[in-house]
């Protein structure tokens, strides 16, 4: 079936050529019995013409570039001369000129294959650079690219795609390394954090069931420790398994608003036995904003921010949540007067389980940070922090002002 389309396309393009030339002639002034002698001629021509196409083709299918752009200029040049061999044995032209014309055709025929290889070698050097990238690409180095190579739109093309696919490729595998890496540090983590609340319920568990502790205050004490530490694991849990489902898109997506002051009264009230057990005064600055429209979930992201403050600054201090409009969307910002975190360290208070110290002890799940800012982030807003060891430390988030419910979106 290919063979028959290539004849056939050999063969359109060969009778097209015929009635260009036989329009020419009529044009031209030709008289009509030598237009219908020259139609004649060109008949066979074509049917020629054709006929090598369609069996050159197949034999040229494996040949290089340099050989395929080489045998065009030669069958050209081969179907001239039979042309003008035929022309001399119907004695339309003389031996002489036909002989002149037969010289100039060889000629031509040089010329052409000169100029048949000169493209090919530059196409051909053009095609081996782009085999050269796909081959390093497909040996796994990302950073091979084809650059700039003029030489011509379909090779271009070509190469500027390639470029495009490395560069795909490499940002996916940066993206798959990194989540990989974040994997093994959030296993790694968990692992830290579970070990210490589980040892100590195991210990105190075997104590109790091994009666080496047998008086009712000391199993009294050792219930209400095994308690806080179920609690700590409990939250721990909650934490992760809402880090881990959080979807960016289905954040997005949602419909549901609420009230910034809704939102500040919420998390302050669910801090409020912290701050008021460490004896911390919380104060709230709403600057006009109560009644301005967000997601519901970041009251989630002021709470983490609060118990962080809380959990970090020294008794009879000040945790302040503030919030405003700004250019950018409403921005809200918990500050505290505590113990404040090293410069050094600011940019990786947001990794999970991340807390400044090396013995990762303390309370809370280490996830806090981590969780406000995916959910930020998911909300098209951003976060970040400031602190002054020694004078505290202040977190500012920053999402678009949402549309309440009953207002009509544009």
């Amino acid at each position: 079936m290919s063979r028959l389309r290539l004849l056939l396309l050999a063969a359109g393009i060969a009778l097209a050529g015929a009635v260009l030339v036989l329009v020419l002639a009529a044009v031209t002034g030709m008289p009509d019995d030598e237009l219908g002698h020259l139609a004649l001629l060109l008949l066979p021509a074509v049917a020629l013409s054709a006929g090598i196409a369609a069996v050159a083709a197949p034999l040229l299918a494996r040949a290089s570039l340099r050989a395929r752009l080489l045998a065009v200029a030669l069958v050209a040049t081969l179907v001239a001369l039979a042309n003008v061999g035929v022309l001399a044995e119907l004695m339309l032209v003389s031996e002489q000129d036909a002989a002149q014309v037969a010289l100039l055709l060889v000629y031509s025929m040089a010329a052409g294959a000169g100029a048949a290889l000169a493209t090919a070698k530059a196409s051909a050097g053009s095609i081996e650079r782009l085999s050269g990238v796909a081959r390093r690409i497909g040996e796994g180095d990302l950073d091979a690219r084809v650059g700039k190579l003029d030489a011509g739109p379909e090779l271009d093309t070509l190469a500027t795609t390639i470029d495009e696919m490395a560069a795909r490729l490499a940002d996916s595998l940066g993206r798959e390394r990194r989540s990989e890496a974040q994997r093994r540090d959030l296993v790694t983590a968990v692992s830290h954090d579970l070990r210490t609340p589980l040892a100590g319920l195991r210990a105190m568990v075997e104590a109790i069931d091994d009666r080496v502790v047998d008086d009712p205050a000391t199993i009294r004490r050792y219930v209400g420790e095994m308690r806080g530490a179920v609690e700590s694991l409990v939250v721990l849990v909650d934490d992760l398994f809402e880090l881990v489902q959080l979807d960016a898109g289905a954040i997005e997506a949602e419909s549901a608003r609420a009230r910034v002051e809704d939102v500040v009264r919420s998390a302050v009230a669910a801090c409020d036995a912290q701050a008021t057990e460490k004896g911390l005064e919380l104060e709230t600055h709403l600057n006009g904003t109560g009644g301005a429209s967000c997601s519901p979930r970041l009251t989630r992201v002021v709470q983490n921010l609060l118990q962080n403050a809380i959990r970090h600054t020294p008794a009879d201090g000040t945790v302040r949540v503030e919030a405003r409009r700004g250019s950018d969307g409403l921005e809200v910002v918990v500050e505290d007067s505590g113990e404040g975190i090293d410069p050094a360290a600011l940019e990786r208070v947001f990794d999970p389980f991340w807390r400044g110290d090396p013995a990762r002890s303390g309370d809370g799940s280490g996830l806090g940070l981590a969780l406000a800012k995916r959910i930020v982030e998911a909300l098209g807003g951003r976060i970040h922090a400031e602190s002054m060891p020694a004078r505290g430390s202040r977190f500012a988030v920053i999402v678009p002002e949402r549309a309440a419910p009953h207002q009509a979106l544009p």
